[in-house]
C-alpha cells in the first residue's frame, strides 16, 4: 500500500519582544483565545510537567472544528511540538512544532512547522488544508506579534477588560443552561434580541449571529461560534465586533447548590474579556471620550445585555419548578 503524501510546511515572524515571554505566551493555553483569532476555546484534558493533552475549538477556513492535541513543552530550548490525536477531516493527520530563537534580548523568531496528510490523499482534501493552514498560520503568527508587543506596551492593561455578572436562580442548572443553549428562541425569549441565525452541525460547537437592541432602539449584528458544555459551561468568542471591541470572549457557567432542604440553588456567571480599540472611540463617543470612558459604555452594554438574559433565564428556570 503506497504511503500517503505528506505536506511540510514553515512560517514564521519576527516580534520585538523577550523569547521567554513568547514562549510563555504560546505554553499557556488559556491565552490562545485572546491570542489567535482562530482559537475559540481550549481545556486541559491531561496535564504533566513536559507533557499536556489538549482539545482544542477553532476555525479553520470560517468553519468551527475541534481536535484533541498532545503537546511536549521544553522551556530551556524554547520549543513546543505538537501532534493531533484525533484529526477534524479532511485532515488525516496534523502535527508541528512551535521554535522561538532570541535574536536580542529584545527581539525573537518565532518559526511554527507544520506536517499534514488529507483523508483519502485527495488533492481537493490537501488543498482545503493547505489553505486553512496557510491562512491560521499568517493570523496566528500576526496576532501573537501585535498581541506580544501590546502586551509590553505601556497602554495595554489599560485597554484590557475582565468583568463577571452572576445571579442566584431557585433552579437547576439543566434549566438554565437549557436557556442560554437555545438561543435559537432568544429572539423570542429575550426582547433586547431583535433576530437570530443559529446554526450547530456538530452537537455542542454552535455558530450564534443576531442583531440586538440597544437602549437608543439601534440595533448591532454580531456573530459568536460558542462551545456548550451540557450543564455547566458554554464558552464563547465573537468574530464580528462592534466598533469600540477588538477582541469580545467570555463564558457563561451555572454551578448548583443542594439546600438543605433538598431544593437547589444555581448560580449562573456571564463572564467577559475584552479588548477596547482605541483608533474607534471618537468616531463612536465623540472627541472627547478616551479610553475610560469607552471601558465603561462596553461593560455597561455588556452587562445590561448579561443581567437581562440572566434575569430572562431565572424567570424561566423558577417557572419549571
Amino acid at each position: 500500500m503506497p504511503h500517503s503524501a505528506l505536506r511540510e510546511v514553515e512560517h514564521e515572524i519576527i516580534v520585538a519582544a523577550p523569547s521567554v515571554d513568547v514562549y510563555r505566551l504560546i505554553a499557556e493555553v488559556d491565552n490562545w483565545p485572546r491570542i489567535f483569532p482562530p482559537t475559540i476555546h481550549v481545556d486541559h484534558v491531561e496535564r504533566g510537567e513536559k507533557e499536556e493533552r489538549i482539545r482544542i475549538w477553532a476555525t479553520a477556513n470560517g468553519e468551527p472544528k475541534n481536535w484533541t492535541s498532545r503537546r511536549t513543552l521544553d522551556p530551556d530550548a524554547l520549543r513546543i511540538t505538537f501532534r493531533q490525536e484525533i484529526s477534524a477531516p479532511p485532515v488525516a493527520a496534523m502535527g508541528g512544532t512551535w521554535v522561538i530563537e532570541p535574536l536580542s534580548a529584545t527581539e525573537s523568531r518565532i518559526r511554527l512547522l507544520h506536517d499534514y496528510r488529507a483523508v483519502d490523499d485527495d488533492p481537493k482534501n490537501m488543498e482545503w488544508i493547505d489553505n486553512a493552514v496557510d491562512r491560521n498560520s499568517r493570523s496566528e503568527l500576526a496576532a501573537l506579534k501585535s498581541n506580544v508587543e501590546l502586551a509590553a506596551a505601556a497602554q495595554a492593561e489599560e485597554l484590557l477588560l475582565s468583568f463577571e455578572d452572576s445571579v442566584r436562580i431557585n433552579g437547576s442548572a439543566k434549566d438554565v443552561y437549557d436557556f442560554i443553549n437555545e438561543a435559537h428562541l432568544w429572539a423570542e425569549r429575550l426582547p433586547h434580541v431583535a433576530t437570530v441565525k443559529f446554526e450547530e452541525d456538530t452537537l455542542g460547537l454552535q455558530t450564534l449571529e443576531m442583531d440586538t437592541r440597544a437602549k437608543d432602539g439601534s440595533t448591532h449584528t454580531t456573530k459568536s461560534i460558542r462551545v456548550a458544555f451540557p450543564h455547566h459551561k458554554i464558552a464563547y468568542k465573537q468574530i464580528t465586533l462592534p466598533a469600540l471591541m477588538s477582541l469580545h470572549t467570555g463564558y457563561w457557567t451555572f454551578v448548583e447548590h443542594p439546600e438543605a432542604d433538598g431544593t437547589v440553588v444555581t448560580t449562573a456567571s456571564s463572564q467577559h474579556t475584552v479588548v477596547i480599540e482605541p483608533r474607534n472611540i471618537s468616531r463612536v463617543l465623540g472627541s472627547e471620550a478616551g479610553v475610560p470612558e469607552a471601558r465603561d459604555f462596553v461593560q455597561g452594554a455588556l452587562s445590561t445585555n448579561s443581567r437581562a438574559t440572566l434575569g430572562h433565564a431565572k424567570d424561566y428556570a423558577e417557572a419549571r419548578r
